[in-house]
């Protein structure tokens, strides 16, 4: 088989199984596991996939930014904020990360509850103006591409804070390898924010599910809940639930 035959099934795999374990794809083909190790290399250097310990992930898609974020699944980051905001109750100390799902949240708690919501994010705190709620703005060095302040000043606030619930904003999250992001010092932000708060829960729209970004976050053994659409296929609610985490429909 030539390298360009090979290389666009793998393409096709990828796209079809949403992984490729070298192994099993050399023994299939008949070839050394060193030819198809090479070939997930070459591809992975020119951006074609994610390399992975035994095999390939698909390669996430960029994200768009924060504007044209704002009117992708607009209905299914509505019915995820209102689920998300049943979690919240008076006297919680909750800490809302950046990002257009969780603005959904923020729209859905209701004006009068008597919380605390800390957020690094300066959009997440401008939504808040005419709520009830005290408000802790985290700052530090802004990153436009999520809004979000990173960098040692924002951690060392983060330090003095204990979360009842973190609601996490991810660009990705896969069964085995977690959850990621695409910004170094964002996941750093993100990591230190779950490692103080009591519970961590995502909103997760489907795009993201199965998918794996550069940086890694956390583990999906190190979550509270996943807040996942309604309505998907049942596997793919399974791949998740037999890592013990709760799993909540909206």
């Amino acid at each position: 088989m030539l390298t360009s035959q090979r290389r666009a099934l793998i393409t096709t795999r990828l796209a079809s199984d949403g992984q490729i374990v070298a192994g099993e794809l050399a023994q299939e083909l008949g070839l050394s596991e060193d030819t198809i190790r090479r070939d997930l290399r070459d591809m992975a250097a020119a951006g074609l996939l994610k390399r992975v310990h035994g095999g390939a992930l698909p390669v996430t898609p960029a994200l768009p930014d924060l504007e044209t974020r704002q009117t992708m699944s607009t209905d299914v980051k509505k019915r995820l904020g209102r689920k998300a905001a049943e979690l919240v109750h008076a006297g919680l100390l909750i800490f809302i990360d950046g990002g257009t799902t969780n603005a959904e949240l923020v729209r859905a708690l209701p004006r009068e509850l008597n919380v605390t919501i800390a957020t690094h994010s300066p959009v997440i705190a401008a939504l808040l103006e005419k709520h009830r709620a005290e408000v802790i703005l985290i700052g530090g060095r802004l990153y436009k591409h999520s809004m979000v302040s990173t960098g040692a000043s924002a951690l060392a606030a983060i330090a003095m804070l204990r979360p009842d619930i973190f609601f996490l904003g991810t660009t990705a999250v896969h069964p085995t390898y977690g959850l990621s992001t695409g910004d170094y010092e964002e996941a750093a932000i993100k990591r230190a924010i779950a490692s103080r708060s009591v519970e961590t829960v995502t909103l997760l729209t489907e795009e993201k599910l199965g998918a794996v970004s550069p940086h890694h976050v956390i583990g999906i053994e190190d979550m509270t809940a996943l807040i996942m659409p309604a309505g998907m296929a049942p596997e793919t609610y399974v791949a998740y639930r037999q890592k013990a985490v709760r799993i909540i429909e909206a």
